[in-house]
Protein backbone atom coordinates (compact mmCIF):
# COMPACT_ATOMS: atom_id res chain seq x y z
CA UNK A 1 0.00 0.00 0.00
CA UNK A 2 1.71 3.37 -1.06
CA UNK A 3 1.40 6.27 0.80
CA UNK A 4 -0.19 9.39 -0.04
CA UNK A 5 1.30 11.92 -2.03
CA UNK A 6 0.46 14.97 0.35
CA UNK A 7 0.35 15.04 3.71
CA UNK A 8 -2.94 16.68 5.04
CA UNK A 9 -2.10 19.56 7.38
CA UNK A 10 -3.73 21.29 10.21
CA UNK A 11 -5.56 24.79 9.26
CA UNK A 12 -4.23 27.24 11.33
CA UNK A 13 -6.89 29.63 13.39
CA UNK A 14 -6.67 33.11 12.86
CA UNK A 15 -5.21 35.20 15.05
CA UNK A 16 -6.56 37.81 17.05
CA UNK A 17 -5.14 40.81 15.16
CA UNK A 18 -5.97 39.28 11.85
CA UNK A 19 -9.70 38.91 13.78
CA UNK A 20 -9.83 42.45 14.37
CA UNK A 21 -8.18 43.49 10.79
CA UNK A 22 -11.38 41.38 8.97
CA UNK A 23 -13.74 42.84 11.76
CA UNK A 24 -12.74 46.40 10.94
CA UNK A 25 -12.65 45.83 7.48
CA UNK A 26 -16.05 44.72 7.55
CA UNK A 27 -17.29 47.40 9.56
CA UNK A 28 -15.88 49.47 7.24
CA UNK A 29 -17.83 48.16 3.64
CA UNK A 30 -21.21 48.30 5.70
CA UNK A 31 -20.38 52.00 7.23
CA UNK A 32 -23.08 54.32 5.45
CA UNK A 33 -22.52 57.98 4.72
CA UNK A 34 -24.61 61.03 6.09
CA UNK A 35 -25.91 63.27 3.70
CA UNK A 36 -23.67 66.05 4.85
CA UNK A 37 -20.91 63.93 3.81
CA UNK A 38 -21.91 62.83 0.81
CA UNK A 39 -22.53 66.83 -0.06
CA UNK A 40 -19.22 67.43 0.55
CA UNK A 41 -18.13 64.47 -1.71
CA UNK A 42 -19.87 66.10 -4.52
CA UNK A 43 -18.55 69.71 -3.62
CA UNK A 44 -15.12 68.59 -3.52
CA UNK A 45 -15.49 66.87 -7.15
CA UNK A 46 -16.24 70.49 -8.49
CA UNK A 47 -13.05 72.35 -8.32
CA UNK A 48 -14.58 76.12 -9.99
CA UNK A 49 -17.26 76.02 -6.75
CA UNK A 50 -13.83 75.61 -4.33
CA UNK A 51 -12.35 78.33 -5.94
CA UNK A 52 -15.58 80.48 -5.25
CA UNK A 53 -15.36 79.09 -2.00
CA UNK A 54 -12.03 79.98 -1.15
CA UNK A 55 -12.22 83.80 -2.62
CA UNK A 56 -15.78 83.92 -0.51
CA UNK A 57 -13.52 83.17 2.14
CA UNK A 58 -10.26 85.21 1.57
CA UNK A 59 -13.19 88.47 1.20
CA UNK A 60 -14.61 87.84 4.52
CA UNK A 61 -10.93 87.99 6.41
CA UNK A 62 -9.94 90.74 4.24
CA UNK A 63 -12.77 92.83 5.09
CA UNK A 64 -12.92 91.43 9.13
CA UNK A 65 -9.22 92.70 9.25
CA UNK A 66 -9.10 95.43 7.15
CA UNK A 67 -8.35 98.12 9.88
CA UNK A 68 -5.19 95.69 10.70
CA UNK A 69 -4.44 95.44 6.94
CA UNK A 70 -4.59 99.41 6.56
CA UNK A 71 -2.44 99.90 9.41
CA UNK A 72 0.53 97.03 8.59
CA UNK A 73 0.31 99.05 4.84
CA UNK A 74 0.52 102.49 6.90
CA UNK A 75 -2.18 103.36 4.84
CA UNK A 76 -5.53 105.66 6.02
CA UNK A 77 -8.57 104.94 3.48
CA UNK A 78 -9.62 108.93 4.22
CA UNK A 79 -6.08 110.21 4.17
CA UNK A 80 -5.85 113.11 2.00
CA UNK A 81 -2.17 113.08 -0.37
CA UNK A 82 -2.15 115.82 -2.56
CA UNK A 83 0.84 116.06 -3.19
CA UNK A 84 0.37 113.22 -5.27
CA UNK A 85 -1.95 115.04 -6.76
CA UNK A 86 -1.50 116.80 -10.88
CA UNK A 87 -2.87 120.35 -9.30
CA UNK A 88 -3.45 120.89 -13.22
CA UNK A 89 -5.48 118.10 -13.95
CA UNK A 90 -6.51 116.63 -10.51
CA UNK A 91 -5.51 113.54 -11.12
CA UNK A 92 -2.55 111.04 -10.03
CA UNK A 93 0.76 111.93 -11.35
CA UNK A 94 2.75 108.99 -12.26
CA UNK A 95 1.59 105.90 -14.42
CA UNK A 96 -1.58 103.95 -13.80
CA UNK A 97 -3.43 105.85 -11.27
CA UNK A 98 -0.21 106.50 -9.32
CA UNK A 99 0.58 102.85 -8.40
CA UNK A 100 3.64 102.52 -6.57
CA UNK A 101 4.63 100.78 -3.40
CA UNK A 102 3.48 102.82 -1.34
CA UNK A 103 -0.08 102.72 -3.24
CA UNK A 104 -0.15 99.50 -4.82
CA UNK A 105 -3.85 100.47 -6.30
CA UNK A 106 -2.81 104.08 -6.70
CA UNK A 107 -4.64 107.27 -5.25
CA UNK A 108 -7.93 108.73 -5.99
CA UNK A 109 -8.23 111.95 -8.17
CA UNK A 110 -8.43 115.15 -6.80
CA UNK A 111 -7.28 114.08 -2.88
CA UNK A 112 -5.34 111.37 -3.59
CA UNK A 113 -6.89 108.93 -0.99
CA UNK A 114 -5.15 105.04 -0.86
CA UNK A 115 -7.88 103.00 -3.05
CA UNK A 116 -5.92 99.48 -1.83
CA UNK A 117 -7.25 100.88 1.59
CA UNK A 118 -10.72 102.10 0.43
CA UNK A 119 -11.44 99.08 -1.38
CA UNK A 120 -10.59 97.13 1.58
CA UNK A 121 -12.66 98.67 3.64
CA UNK A 122 -15.89 99.23 1.05
CA UNK A 123 -15.56 95.42 1.33
CA UNK A 124 -16.83 95.46 4.62
CA UNK A 125 -19.75 97.14 3.89
CA UNK A 126 -20.72 95.31 0.82
CA UNK A 127 -20.69 92.10 2.55
CA UNK A 128 -22.38 93.36 5.80
CA UNK A 129 -25.32 94.27 3.62
CA UNK A 130 -25.22 91.34 1.56
CA UNK A 131 -25.09 88.71 4.61
CA UNK A 132 -27.19 90.48 6.91
CA UNK A 133 -30.21 91.51 4.17
CA UNK A 134 -30.14 87.72 2.99
CA UNK A 135 -30.03 86.51 7.02
CA UNK A 136 -33.20 88.61 6.97
CA UNK A 137 -35.11 87.42 4.04
CA UNK A 138 -34.43 83.79 5.40
CA UNK A 139 -35.95 84.28 8.40
CA UNK A 140 -38.81 86.18 6.54
CA UNK A 141 -39.39 83.75 3.85
CA UNK A 142 -38.94 80.55 5.48
CA UNK A 143 -41.07 81.20 8.39
CA UNK A 144 -43.79 82.80 6.27
CA UNK A 145 -43.21 79.54 3.42
CA UNK A 146 -43.64 76.78 5.85
CA UNK A 147 -46.72 78.49 7.69
CA UNK A 148 -48.46 78.80 4.11
CA UNK A 149 -47.80 75.68 2.95
CA UNK A 150 -48.08 73.57 5.48
CA UNK A 151 -51.53 74.87 7.26
CA UNK A 152 -52.72 76.26 3.59
CA UNK A 153 -56.38 77.37 3.68
CA UNK A 154 -56.98 81.57 3.57
CA UNK A 155 -53.37 81.66 5.11
CA UNK A 156 -51.63 80.01 2.25
CA UNK A 157 -53.65 82.74 -0.11
CA UNK A 158 -52.80 85.87 1.68
CA UNK A 159 -49.42 85.26 1.99
CA UNK A 160 -49.65 83.89 -1.44
CA UNK A 161 -50.91 87.30 -2.32
CA UNK A 162 -48.31 89.01 -0.15
CA UNK A 163 -45.58 87.71 -2.13
CA UNK A 164 -46.82 87.89 -5.60
CA UNK A 165 -47.66 91.89 -4.48
CA UNK A 166 -43.67 92.85 -2.98
CA UNK A 167 -41.99 90.40 -6.15
CA UNK A 168 -44.09 93.12 -8.64
CA UNK A 169 -43.54 96.18 -6.24
CA UNK A 170 -40.61 98.44 -7.72
CA UNK A 171 -37.81 97.52 -4.93
CA UNK A 172 -35.02 100.36 -6.18
CA UNK A 173 -37.25 103.23 -6.68
CA UNK A 174 -38.37 102.62 -3.18
CA UNK A 175 -35.49 102.42 -1.26
CA UNK A 176 -33.90 105.76 -3.01
CA UNK A 177 -37.40 107.23 -1.86
CA UNK A 178 -36.99 105.53 2.17
CA UNK A 179 -33.53 106.49 2.23
CA UNK A 180 -33.71 109.78 0.93
CA UNK A 181 -36.15 111.07 3.62
CA UNK A 182 -34.23 109.35 6.16
CA UNK A 183 -32.89 111.01 9.31
CA UNK A 184 -29.55 111.43 10.00
CA UNK A 185 -29.86 109.82 13.82
CA UNK A 186 -32.17 106.95 14.33
CA UNK A 187 -32.46 104.35 16.77
CA UNK A 188 -29.31 105.25 18.45
CA UNK A 189 -27.39 105.51 14.72
CA UNK A 190 -25.97 108.46 12.71
CA UNK A 191 -24.62 109.27 9.82
CA UNK A 192 -23.94 106.29 7.18
CA UNK A 193 -24.93 103.46 9.65
CA UNK A 194 -28.46 104.70 9.79
CA UNK A 195 -28.43 104.17 5.97
CA UNK A 196 -26.77 100.84 5.88
CA UNK A 197 -29.29 100.04 8.56
CA UNK A 198 -32.30 100.95 6.14
CA UNK A 199 -30.48 98.91 3.43
CA UNK A 200 -30.44 95.90 4.94
CA UNK A 201 -34.10 96.08 6.42
CA UNK A 202 -35.63 97.13 3.17
CA UNK A 203 -33.59 94.56 0.87
CA UNK A 204 -34.29 91.34 3.21
CA UNK A 205 -37.89 92.41 3.45
CA UNK A 206 -38.27 92.80 -0.39
CA UNK A 207 -36.27 89.66 -0.81
CA UNK A 208 -38.18 87.56 1.45
CA UNK A 209 -40.86 86.66 -1.08
CA UNK A 210 -38.39 84.95 -3.36
CA UNK A 211 -36.95 82.55 -0.69
CA UNK A 212 -40.86 81.93 0.95
CA UNK A 213 -41.90 80.40 -2.95
CA UNK A 214 -39.32 78.48 -2.95
CA UNK A 215 -39.67 77.00 0.85
CA UNK A 216 -43.68 77.07 0.42
CA UNK A 217 -43.10 74.79 -2.87
CA UNK A 218 -41.22 72.53 -1.00
CA UNK A 219 -43.31 72.35 1.96
CA UNK A 220 -46.25 71.31 0.13
CA UNK A 221 -44.72 67.93 -1.16
CA UNK A 222 -43.18 67.47 2.03
CA UNK A 223 -46.28 67.33 4.07
CA UNK A 224 -47.91 64.81 2.19
CA UNK A 225 -45.04 62.11 2.63
CA UNK A 226 -45.01 59.08 4.53
CA UNK A 227 -42.93 59.97 7.45
CA UNK A 228 -44.90 62.72 8.09
CA UNK A 229 -48.66 60.68 8.09
CA UNK A 230 -46.08 58.27 10.48
CA UNK A 231 -45.91 61.42 12.52
CA UNK A 232 -49.29 62.04 12.71
CA UNK A 233 -50.84 58.57 12.99
CA UNK A 234 -48.52 58.32 16.13
CA UNK A 235 -50.13 61.81 17.91
CA UNK A 236 -47.01 64.26 16.65
CA UNK A 237 -47.98 67.63 17.26
CA UNK A 238 -48.12 70.59 14.21
CA UNK A 239 -44.57 72.08 16.04
CA UNK A 240 -43.39 68.82 16.14
CA UNK A 241 -43.68 67.81 12.66
CA UNK A 242 -42.91 71.53 11.63
CA UNK A 243 -39.55 71.79 13.60
CA UNK A 244 -39.05 68.09 13.71
CA UNK A 245 -40.11 66.81 10.58
CA UNK A 246 -40.41 69.60 7.69
CA UNK A 247 -37.62 72.11 8.50
CA UNK A 248 -34.33 69.81 8.79
CA UNK A 249 -35.45 68.44 5.49
CA UNK A 250 -35.83 72.26 4.19
CA UNK A 251 -32.37 73.10 5.18
CA UNK A 252 -30.94 72.04 1.64
CA UNK A 253 -33.09 74.46 -0.62
CA UNK A 254 -32.81 77.37 2.10
CA UNK A 255 -29.09 77.46 1.81
CA UNK A 256 -28.44 77.01 -1.37
CA UNK A 257 -30.57 80.02 -2.29
CA UNK A 258 -29.24 82.01 0.68
CA UNK A 259 -25.56 81.82 -0.81
CA UNK A 260 -27.13 83.09 -4.62
CA UNK A 261 -29.32 85.74 -2.92
CA UNK A 262 -25.80 87.32 -1.29
CA UNK A 263 -24.35 88.21 -4.57
CA UNK A 264 -27.44 89.63 -5.63
CA UNK A 265 -28.03 91.81 -2.18
CA UNK A 266 -24.22 92.71 -2.93
CA UNK A 267 -24.83 94.59 -6.59
CA UNK A 268 -28.09 96.15 -5.09
CA UNK A 269 -25.79 97.96 -2.70
CA UNK A 270 -23.25 98.80 -5.15
CA UNK A 271 -26.10 100.18 -7.02
CA UNK A 272 -27.65 102.17 -4.76
CA UNK A 273 -24.26 103.73 -3.79
CA UNK A 274 -23.68 104.56 -7.24
CA UNK A 275 -27.21 106.41 -6.98
CA UNK A 276 -25.69 108.34 -4.46
CA UNK A 277 -28.25 106.69 -1.73
CA UNK A 278 -25.96 104.27 -0.50
CA UNK A 279 -23.38 105.20 2.29
CA UNK A 280 -22.64 108.79 3.17
CA UNK A 281 -18.81 110.11 2.22
CA UNK A 282 -16.63 109.69 3.58
CA UNK A 283 -17.39 106.11 4.28
CA UNK A 284 -16.00 103.98 1.21
CA UNK A 285 -17.94 102.08 -0.95
CA UNK A 286 -17.75 100.35 -4.28
CA UNK A 287 -20.47 102.08 -5.75
CA UNK A 288 -19.53 105.04 -4.36
CA UNK A 289 -16.05 104.78 -6.22
CA UNK A 290 -18.00 104.13 -9.25
CA UNK A 291 -20.02 106.73 -9.34
CA UNK A 292 -16.64 109.43 -8.86
CA UNK A 293 -14.88 107.22 -11.74
CA UNK A 294 -17.91 108.32 -14.15
CA UNK A 295 -15.65 111.85 -14.60
CA UNK A 296 -12.23 110.51 -14.61
CA UNK A 297 -12.48 107.43 -16.83
CA UNK A 298 -10.48 108.90 -19.80
CA UNK A 299 -7.84 110.25 -17.62
CA UNK A 300 -7.49 107.82 -14.73
CA UNK A 301 -9.40 105.04 -16.05
CA UNK A 302 -7.64 102.71 -12.99
CA UNK A 303 -10.00 104.56 -10.76
CA UNK A 304 -12.57 102.82 -12.03
CA UNK A 305 -11.37 99.73 -13.45
CA UNK A 306 -10.22 98.58 -9.20
CA UNK A 307 -13.95 98.81 -7.70
CA UNK A 308 -15.60 96.97 -11.12
CA UNK A 309 -12.77 94.10 -10.78
CA UNK A 310 -13.61 94.04 -6.91
CA UNK A 311 -17.22 93.61 -7.48
CA UNK A 312 -16.70 91.45 -10.39
CA UNK A 313 -14.77 89.11 -8.40
CA UNK A 314 -16.44 88.96 -5.15
CA UNK A 315 -20.51 88.56 -7.16
CA UNK A 316 -18.78 85.76 -9.65
CA UNK A 317 -16.66 83.56 -6.94
CA UNK A 318 -20.28 84.32 -4.86
CA UNK A 319 -22.10 82.41 -7.56
CA UNK A 320 -19.65 79.96 -8.48
CA UNK A 321 -19.69 78.42 -4.74
CA UNK A 322 -23.67 79.08 -4.63
CA UNK A 323 -24.26 76.79 -8.26
CA UNK A 324 -21.20 74.12 -6.15
CA UNK A 325 -23.24 74.00 -3.19
CA UNK A 326 -26.80 74.07 -5.49
CA UNK A 327 -25.18 70.62 -7.26
CA UNK A 328 -24.10 69.18 -4.30
CA UNK A 329 -27.17 69.42 -2.36
CA UNK A 330 -29.37 68.31 -4.73
CA UNK A 331 -28.94 64.04 -5.41
CA UNK A 332 -30.94 65.12 -8.81
CA UNK A 333 -28.21 67.11 -9.98
CA UNK A 334 -25.81 66.40 -12.74
CA UNK A 335 -22.98 68.90 -14.64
Amino acid sequence: MTAPLHEPTAETAPSAAEEAALASADAKAVQGRSLGRIAWERLKRDKLALAGGVVVLLLVVVALFAPLITGILGQDPDEYHENLIDPLFGTPTGSLGGISGDHLLGVEPVNGRDILARILYGARISLLVGFLSAMVAVILGTVLGILAGFFGGWLDSAISRVMDGLLAFPQLLFIIALVSVMPNEMLGLSGSSVRVFVMILVIGFFGWPYIGRVVRGQTLSLREREYVEAARSLGAGRVYILFKELLPNLVAPIVVYSTMMIPTNILTEAALSFLGVGVKPPTASWGQMLSSAIDYYESDPMYMVVPGVAIFITVLAFNLFGDGVRDALDPKASR
